[in-house]
């Protein structure tokens, strides 16, 4: 068995200094769980609240992992931050060929991929400069180029608010789906009936040193492999899938950087919508349309690109600045909010923080997308962050 761990640095009590977006007031009181036992310590103590307090927000918890996934107005939140701080990495064998990684909840998720990644076990390459911890992954159900949590996410350890008790869950008890989890639909308002505390994943250790197979055009052009060929022939050397999925984020403002105000963001701020067939086929012939399954009556799902959607809306890279698309210059030319919040200018799905912005300052943007959106195709999106003290 190999075990990592990592130190961390003490906070400020302000969500504008622990979250990806930069923005968010202060904390009635901010703890950092540097252990497993001090996170439960907390726990404890703020029982799940019933329905309707869950409801109207007024939960007296917040948990916070890397921030990557949270708005909190400027106002704050009056209640407690428990920042889960506590990281490692064990591994065992588990079967042949195979290995089971178990990751604290406050581990730097890119971190654990990189761990994975040298050591030389497949699964989890494709997901590379994904920000956050790993206890957030899960809920989410992560995913990008292909590849998701749930494709090789065995089971997690969980504290239950309403039981008061650990107890863990399998894969298939989490009812994954697309950027869906149990884990998300028992949190209401961003208060969560379960803690995420460890995330098992089960990985292929291959002595070739190649990944799973790349699945994604872009990813799989870029390795120069075609993405229709059998399984064996659509995998690359572990290291070079990392490299070329961190190159490939990079390019659009999705590796965090403090030099680039492209990168102050939650990261994709929409998720695709998922739609009828018969409302997909309303949209232009060239718009990305792919097969969703169908809904609990048997009709058929498609899933549409945000990107795309966004872009043709009118609301392109840049939109919100002076010197971006039209739309977002705002009545003086300024842009809609004043030019302290964009759409990236790598990537339509992000919504950033040009430096001096405001919670409300994204949501401006953001609302100004979606509504041209809306108006535009009659399709309205839906955010992936967790808004505190705000509604899009």
């Amino acid at each position: 068995m190999t075990s990592v761990d990592s130190r961390s640095t003490s906070p400020s009590g302000r969500f504008r200094d622990h979250t990806t977006a930069r923005v968010g007031g202060p904390a009635g009181r901010w703890i950092r769980a540097e252990t497993q036992t001090q996170a439960l310590e907390v726990l404890r103590v703020h029982p799940l609240p019933e329905e309707l307090e869950r409801e109207a927000g007024r939960d007296t918890l917040i948990v916070l992992g890397g921030g990557s996934n949270l708005l909190v107005s400027e106002e704050g939140f009056p209640g407690t931050v428990l920042q889960i701080a506590f990281s490692g990495i064990d591994t065992e064998e588990h079967s042949a060929g195979k290995v089971l990684m178990s990751v604290a909840a406050g581990h730097d998720w890119d971190d654990a991929v990189r761990f994975s990644v040298a050591r030389g076990l497949t699964g989890l390459e494709a997901l590379s400069g994904i920000p956050g911890s790993t206890g957030a992954v899960p809920v989410q159900n992560v995913g990008a180029y292909g590849a998701d949590v749930a494709q090789t996410l065995k089971d997690v350890q969980v504290f239950d608010r309403a039981r008061g008790e650990l107890i863990s869950f399998t894969k298939e008890q989490l009812r994954f789906g697309y950027r869906d989890s149990l884990l998300k639909q028992t949190t209401v308002h961003g208060s969560p009936r379960y803690v995420v505390l460890s995330v098992r994943f089960l990985l292929q250790s291959r002595p070739d040193g190649l990944s799973a197979p790349v699945r994604y055009g872009e990813l799989a052009r870029t390795l120069g492999l075609d993405a229709e060929s059998a399984d064996h022939e659509r995998r690359a050397p572990l290291q070079e899938v990392r490299r070329t999925v961190l190159n490939l984020r990079a390019g659009k403002g999705m590796v965090l950087s403090e030099a680039d105000h492209d990168t102050w963001s939650t990261g994709s701020f929409f998720t695709n919508p998922i739609v009828p067939k018969e409302t997909a086929a309303e949209l232009p012939a060239d718009a990305p349309k792919f097969s969703a399954g169908t809904d609990d009556t048997g009709r058929p799902l498609v899933k549409l690109s945000a990107a795309w959607l966004i872009d043709q809306a009118g609301c392109g890279k840049g939109f919100g600045l002076p010197d971006g698309p039209a739309a977002g210059r705002g009545a003086q030319g300024r842009g809609i909010a004043e030019g302290r919040a964009a759409l990236s200018t790598k990537h339509t799905l992000a919504v950033t923080n040009r430096g001096t912005a405001t919670t409300d300052d994204l949501l401006t943007v953001a609302r100004a997308a979606r509504d041209q959106v809306r108006t535009r195709f009659g399709i309205t999106m839906h955010q992936e962050p967790v808004l505190i003290g705000h509604a899009l």
